[in-house]
Protein backbone atom coordinates (compact mmCIF):
# COMPACT_ATOMS: atom_id res chain seq x y z
CA UNK A 1 0.00 0.00 0.00
CA UNK A 2 1.27 3.44 -0.56
CA UNK A 3 2.36 5.71 1.98
CA UNK A 4 -0.51 7.14 4.19
CA UNK A 5 -0.18 9.76 7.05
CA UNK A 6 -2.13 8.22 10.32
CA UNK A 7 -3.06 10.38 13.20
CA UNK A 8 -4.01 8.03 16.07
CA UNK A 9 -5.30 10.09 19.01
CA UNK A 10 -4.71 8.67 22.60
CA UNK A 11 -1.75 6.61 21.22
CA UNK A 12 0.01 6.60 24.61
CA UNK A 13 -3.11 4.89 26.00
CA UNK A 14 -3.84 0.79 26.39
CA UNK A 15 -5.84 0.53 23.40
CA UNK A 16 -4.49 3.35 21.07
CA UNK A 17 -0.90 2.21 22.11
CA UNK A 18 -1.28 -1.09 21.18
CA UNK A 19 -2.70 0.07 17.66
CA UNK A 20 0.13 1.66 17.26
CA UNK A 21 2.28 -1.04 17.55
CA UNK A 22 0.21 -3.69 15.21
CA UNK A 23 0.37 -0.83 12.31
CA UNK A 24 3.94 0.02 12.17
CA UNK A 25 4.57 -3.81 12.12
CA UNK A 26 2.39 -4.30 9.15
CA UNK A 27 2.28 -1.39 7.26
CA UNK A 28 6.24 0.00 7.81
CA UNK A 29 5.46 2.11 5.12
CA UNK A 30 2.64 4.51 6.82
CA UNK A 31 4.00 7.30 8.77
CA UNK A 32 2.50 6.77 12.49
CA UNK A 33 1.64 10.18 14.69
CA UNK A 34 0.47 9.58 17.88
CA UNK A 35 -1.21 12.53 19.62
CA UNK A 36 -1.54 12.35 23.25
CA UNK A 37 -1.74 14.93 26.51
CA UNK A 38 0.00 12.07 28.29
CA UNK A 39 -2.69 12.56 30.82
CA UNK A 40 -2.55 9.90 34.24
CA UNK A 41 -3.47 6.46 32.13
CA UNK A 42 -0.66 7.51 29.44
CA UNK A 43 2.56 6.59 29.09
CA UNK A 44 4.89 6.91 26.58
CA UNK A 45 7.79 4.30 27.77
CA UNK A 46 5.75 1.44 26.11
CA UNK A 47 7.20 2.75 22.73
CA UNK A 48 10.83 2.81 23.95
CA UNK A 49 11.42 0.44 20.80
CA UNK A 50 9.63 2.35 18.76
CA UNK A 51 10.65 5.54 19.25
CA UNK A 52 13.74 5.81 16.94
CA UNK A 53 11.54 4.51 14.29
CA UNK A 54 11.58 7.46 10.93
CA UNK A 55 8.31 6.94 10.03
CA UNK A 56 6.68 7.34 14.26
CA UNK A 57 5.97 10.93 15.74
CA UNK A 58 4.97 11.43 18.80
CA UNK A 59 2.75 14.96 19.32
CA UNK A 60 1.84 16.01 22.65
CA UNK A 61 -1.71 17.54 22.62
CA UNK A 62 -4.92 18.30 23.94
CA UNK A 63 -7.52 17.27 21.41
CA UNK A 64 -9.85 20.07 22.63
CA UNK A 65 -7.53 22.63 21.62
CA UNK A 66 -8.50 24.28 18.39
CA UNK A 67 -5.58 26.26 18.52
CA UNK A 68 -3.08 23.86 18.18
CA UNK A 69 -5.34 20.99 16.32
CA UNK A 70 -6.19 22.96 13.61
CA UNK A 71 -2.89 24.27 12.23
CA UNK A 72 -1.44 20.37 12.80
CA UNK A 73 -3.90 19.23 10.83
CA UNK A 74 -2.96 21.98 7.96
CA UNK A 75 0.42 21.27 8.12
CA UNK A 76 0.50 17.21 8.15
CA UNK A 77 -2.06 16.76 6.32
CA UNK A 78 -3.14 13.50 7.03
CA UNK A 79 -4.72 10.79 5.86
CA UNK A 80 -6.37 9.08 8.34
CA UNK A 81 -7.75 9.67 11.82
CA UNK A 82 -8.13 6.70 14.37
CA UNK A 83 -9.82 8.21 17.31
CA UNK A 84 -9.31 6.66 19.97
CA UNK A 85 -8.22 9.27 22.95
CA UNK A 86 -10.92 10.13 25.91
CA UNK A 87 -11.26 9.86 29.44
CA UNK A 88 -12.83 6.08 29.71
CA UNK A 89 -12.92 4.83 33.72
CA UNK A 90 -16.59 5.00 34.73
CA UNK A 91 -15.84 5.61 38.29
CA UNK A 92 -13.89 8.30 37.32
CA UNK A 93 -16.91 10.00 35.29
CA UNK A 94 -19.21 9.13 38.01
CA UNK A 95 -17.30 11.79 40.39
CA UNK A 96 -16.26 14.32 37.85
CA UNK A 97 -18.37 14.31 34.81
CA UNK A 98 -16.92 17.85 33.11
CA UNK A 99 -13.31 16.17 32.08
CA UNK A 100 -15.51 13.44 29.71
CA UNK A 101 -17.99 16.08 28.47
CA UNK A 102 -14.89 18.34 27.42
CA UNK A 103 -12.88 15.65 26.49
CA UNK A 104 -14.97 13.13 24.79
CA UNK A 105 -17.55 15.42 23.00
CA UNK A 106 -15.72 18.94 23.03
CA UNK A 107 -12.42 17.10 21.65
CA UNK A 108 -14.10 14.80 19.24
CA UNK A 109 -15.69 18.14 17.96
CA UNK A 110 -12.17 19.74 16.99
CA UNK A 111 -11.05 16.83 15.39
CA UNK A 112 -13.99 16.58 13.46
CA UNK A 113 -13.68 20.28 12.03
CA UNK A 114 -10.14 19.99 11.56
CA UNK A 115 -10.65 16.54 9.60
CA UNK A 116 -13.20 18.36 7.19
CA UNK A 117 -11.02 21.43 6.94
CA UNK A 118 -8.22 19.32 5.56
CA UNK A 119 -10.28 16.23 3.68
CA UNK A 120 -9.40 13.12 5.34
CA UNK A 121 -9.56 9.99 3.68
CA UNK A 122 -11.62 8.53 6.51
CA UNK A 123 -12.35 9.27 10.31
CA UNK A 124 -12.67 5.97 12.86
CA UNK A 125 -13.80 6.92 16.09
CA UNK A 126 -13.79 4.23 18.76
CA UNK A 127 -16.25 3.86 20.82
CA UNK A 128 -17.94 1.35 23.23
CA UNK A 129 -20.37 -0.70 23.87
CA UNK A 130 -21.30 0.87 26.73
CA UNK A 131 -23.69 3.72 24.41
CA UNK A 132 -26.13 0.88 23.96
CA UNK A 133 -26.90 1.20 28.23
CA UNK A 134 -27.63 -2.74 29.43
CA UNK A 135 -28.63 -6.09 28.68
CA UNK A 136 -30.96 -8.45 30.91
CA UNK A 137 -29.27 -12.26 31.42
CA UNK A 138 -31.06 -13.77 28.48
CA UNK A 139 -27.90 -14.94 26.53
CA UNK A 140 -29.83 -14.76 23.21
CA UNK A 141 -30.19 -10.62 23.83
CA UNK A 142 -26.56 -9.52 22.09
CA UNK A 143 -26.26 -5.38 21.23
CA UNK A 144 -26.86 -5.20 17.42
CA UNK A 145 -25.76 -1.53 15.32
CA UNK A 146 -29.03 -1.03 15.47
CA UNK A 147 -29.90 -0.59 19.24
CA UNK A 148 -31.07 2.58 20.32
CA UNK A 149 -27.94 4.95 22.20
CA UNK A 150 -29.31 4.49 25.83
CA UNK A 151 -26.33 5.20 27.73
CA UNK A 152 -26.37 4.79 31.70
CA UNK A 153 -22.92 6.60 33.09
CA UNK A 154 -21.12 9.59 32.32
CA UNK A 155 -18.71 8.54 30.48
CA UNK A 156 -20.93 6.04 28.54
CA UNK A 157 -23.21 9.12 28.23
CA UNK A 158 -20.23 11.57 26.78
CA UNK A 159 -19.30 8.84 24.27
CA UNK A 160 -23.11 8.66 23.22
CA UNK A 161 -22.74 12.23 22.48
CA UNK A 162 -19.35 12.15 20.68
CA UNK A 163 -20.39 9.24 18.22
CA UNK A 164 -23.65 11.47 17.18
CA UNK A 165 -21.67 14.03 16.73
CA UNK A 166 -19.70 11.91 14.23
CA UNK A 167 -22.77 10.35 12.12
CA UNK A 168 -23.73 14.06 11.98
CA UNK A 169 -20.57 15.21 10.60
CA UNK A 170 -21.28 12.28 7.98
CA UNK A 171 -24.69 13.18 7.12
CA UNK A 172 -24.29 16.95 7.28
CA UNK A 173 -20.86 17.54 5.39
CA UNK A 174 -20.24 14.41 3.83
CA UNK A 175 -16.92 13.56 6.07
CA UNK A 176 -15.75 9.97 5.63
CA UNK A 177 -16.29 8.30 8.90
CA UNK A 178 -16.73 4.63 11.05
CA UNK A 179 -17.45 4.19 14.12
CA UNK A 180 -16.26 1.24 16.31
CA UNK A 181 -18.26 0.24 18.78
CA UNK A 182 -16.14 -2.40 21.12
CA UNK A 183 -17.27 -4.69 24.12
CA UNK A 184 -14.58 -4.64 27.22
CA UNK A 185 -10.76 -4.85 26.11
CA UNK A 186 -8.18 -6.00 27.82
CA UNK A 187 -4.10 -7.67 27.11
CA UNK A 188 -0.67 -5.64 27.24
CA UNK A 189 -0.11 -2.06 28.75
CA UNK A 190 -3.47 -1.36 30.13
CA UNK A 191 -3.32 0.96 33.09
CA UNK A 192 -4.23 -0.94 36.36
CA UNK A 193 -7.49 0.36 37.53
CA UNK A 194 -9.85 -1.57 34.93
CA UNK A 195 -11.03 -4.78 36.24
CA UNK A 196 -8.30 -7.30 35.14
CA UNK A 197 -4.89 -5.64 35.83
CA UNK A 198 -6.16 -4.22 38.99
CA UNK A 199 -6.70 -7.80 40.03
CA UNK A 200 -3.52 -9.43 38.55
CA UNK A 201 -1.67 -5.87 40.34
CA UNK A 202 -3.83 -6.67 43.78
CA UNK A 203 -3.22 -10.59 43.92
CA UNK A 204 0.33 -9.97 43.31
CA UNK A 205 0.96 -7.80 45.63
CA UNK A 206 -1.59 -9.80 47.92
CA UNK A 207 -4.06 -7.12 48.49
CA UNK A 208 -7.34 -7.16 48.44
CA UNK A 209 -9.38 -7.11 45.50
CA UNK A 210 -12.89 -4.89 45.37
CA UNK A 211 -15.69 -6.81 43.39
CA UNK A 212 -18.66 -4.75 43.00
CA UNK A 213 -22.19 -5.95 44.49
CA UNK A 214 -22.22 -9.59 44.29
CA UNK A 215 -19.99 -9.37 40.60
CA UNK A 216 -22.52 -11.11 38.42
CA UNK A 217 -22.36 -8.26 36.47
CA UNK A 218 -21.45 -9.61 32.69
CA UNK A 219 -19.05 -8.40 30.05
CA UNK A 220 -17.77 -9.79 26.89
CA UNK A 221 -13.89 -9.86 26.78
CA UNK A 222 -12.28 -8.44 23.85
CA UNK A 223 -8.48 -9.00 23.51
CA UNK A 224 -6.67 -6.00 22.30
CA UNK A 225 -5.23 -7.79 20.11
CA UNK A 226 -8.44 -8.61 18.17
CA UNK A 227 -9.78 -5.48 18.74
CA UNK A 228 -6.74 -3.87 16.39
CA UNK A 229 -7.34 -6.39 14.17
CA UNK A 230 -10.87 -5.24 13.59
CA UNK A 231 -9.42 -1.54 13.22
CA UNK A 232 -7.60 -2.11 10.86
CA UNK A 233 -10.07 -3.99 8.72
CA UNK A 234 -12.94 -1.07 9.23
CA UNK A 235 -9.78 1.45 8.48
CA UNK A 236 -9.40 -0.36 4.43
CA UNK A 237 -12.62 -1.91 3.69
CA UNK A 238 -15.57 -0.53 6.17
CA UNK A 239 -18.13 1.07 4.14
CA UNK A 240 -18.24 4.85 4.40
CA UNK A 241 -21.14 5.99 6.79
CA UNK A 242 -21.11 2.75 9.01
CA UNK A 243 -21.55 1.38 12.45
CA UNK A 244 -19.35 -1.82 13.61
CA UNK A 245 -19.74 -3.55 16.63
CA UNK A 246 -16.53 -5.52 17.68
CA UNK A 247 -17.00 -8.25 20.40
CA UNK A 248 -15.49 -11.66 20.55
CA UNK A 249 -18.39 -13.64 22.65
CA UNK A 250 -16.47 -13.77 25.95
CA UNK A 251 -18.59 -13.22 28.30
CA UNK A 252 -17.85 -13.63 31.77
CA UNK A 253 -19.37 -12.38 35.23
CA UNK A 254 -16.96 -10.21 37.10
CA UNK A 255 -16.52 -12.81 39.94
CA UNK A 256 -15.34 -15.33 37.03
CA UNK A 257 -12.79 -13.36 36.06
CA UNK A 258 -11.33 -12.10 39.54
CA UNK A 259 -11.69 -16.10 39.86
CA UNK A 260 -9.65 -16.80 36.95
CA UNK A 261 -6.72 -14.39 37.51
CA UNK A 262 -6.75 -15.72 41.24
CA UNK A 263 -6.79 -19.45 40.60
CA UNK A 264 -3.70 -18.95 38.06
CA UNK A 265 -1.90 -17.12 40.40
CA UNK A 266 -2.61 -19.69 42.68
CA UNK A 267 -3.35 -17.51 45.46
CA UNK A 268 -6.87 -17.63 47.97
CA UNK A 269 -10.03 -16.38 46.80
CA UNK A 270 -10.20 -15.00 50.32
CA UNK A 271 -8.34 -11.94 48.69
CA UNK A 272 -11.77 -11.15 47.29
CA UNK A 273 -13.76 -8.23 49.11
CA UNK A 274 -17.19 -7.46 47.89
CA UNK A 275 -18.25 -3.75 48.00
CA UNK A 276 -20.96 -1.21 47.59
CA UNK A 277 -22.36 -1.54 43.98
CA UNK A 278 -21.45 1.43 41.31
CA UNK A 279 -24.08 3.82 40.83
CA UNK A 280 -25.95 3.04 37.52
CA UNK A 281 -24.17 -0.41 36.75
CA UNK A 282 -24.93 -2.10 33.57
CA UNK A 283 -25.88 -5.59 34.57
CA UNK A 284 -24.73 -7.23 31.20
CA UNK A 285 -22.82 -6.44 27.29
CA UNK A 286 -23.03 -8.67 24.72
CA UNK A 287 -21.94 -7.87 20.88
CA UNK A 288 -23.74 -9.38 18.00
CA UNK A 289 -20.75 -9.05 15.77
CA UNK A 290 -21.80 -10.19 12.51
CA UNK A 291 -21.91 -7.10 10.83
CA UNK A 292 -17.59 -6.82 11.08
CA UNK A 293 -17.69 -10.77 10.39
CA UNK A 294 -18.66 -10.04 7.82
CA UNK A 295 -15.79 -8.02 6.27
CA UNK A 296 -13.60 -11.29 7.35
CA UNK A 297 -12.43 -10.43 10.56
CA UNK A 298 -12.52 -13.35 13.48
CA UNK A 299 -11.68 -13.08 16.70
CA UNK A 300 -8.49 -15.20 17.14
CA UNK A 301 -8.31 -15.37 21.08
CA UNK A 302 -10.39 -17.57 23.12
CA UNK A 303 -10.42 -15.75 26.90
CA UNK A 304 -8.77 -18.74 28.31
CA UNK A 305 -5.84 -18.26 26.20
CA UNK A 306 -6.26 -13.94 26.69
CA UNK A 307 -6.14 -14.02 30.08
CA UNK A 308 -2.85 -16.31 30.30
CA UNK A 309 -1.25 -14.45 27.87
CA UNK A 310 -2.26 -11.46 29.78
CA UNK A 311 -1.58 -12.78 33.50
CA UNK A 312 2.25 -13.55 31.75
CA UNK A 313 2.56 -10.24 30.26
CA UNK A 314 1.96 -8.58 33.95
CA UNK A 315 4.23 -10.96 35.47
CA UNK A 316 7.44 -10.43 32.88
CA UNK A 317 6.59 -6.46 33.42
CA UNK A 318 5.75 -6.45 36.63
CA UNK A 319 8.59 -3.26 36.96
CA UNK A 320 6.20 -1.36 34.33
CA UNK A 321 3.14 -1.27 35.71
CA UNK A 322 4.02 -0.70 39.71
CA UNK A 323 6.48 2.05 38.42
CA UNK A 324 3.29 3.23 36.48
CA UNK A 325 0.68 3.25 39.68
CA UNK A 326 3.49 4.95 41.88
CA UNK A 327 4.27 7.78 39.97
CA UNK A 328 0.08 8.47 38.91
CA UNK A 329 -0.21 8.45 42.83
Amino acid sequence: MSNKKVLVTGGAGFIGSNFIQYMLKKYPNYDIYNLDLLTYAGDLSKHASIESLENYHFIKADIADRIKIIPLFEAEQFDYVIHFAAESHVDRSITDPEIFVRTNVLGTQVLLDASRKVGVEKFIHISTDEVYGELDFDPLTLFTEENALLPNSPYSASKASSDLLVRSYYETYGLPVNITRCSNNYGPYQFPEKLIPLTISRVLNNQKVPVYGNGGNIRDWLHVEDHCVAIDIVLHTGIIGEVYNIGSHNERTNIQVVNSIINALGRSENLIEFVDDRLGHDKRYAIDATKIKNLGWQPSYTFEMGIAQTIQWYLRNKDWWQKLLKSKN
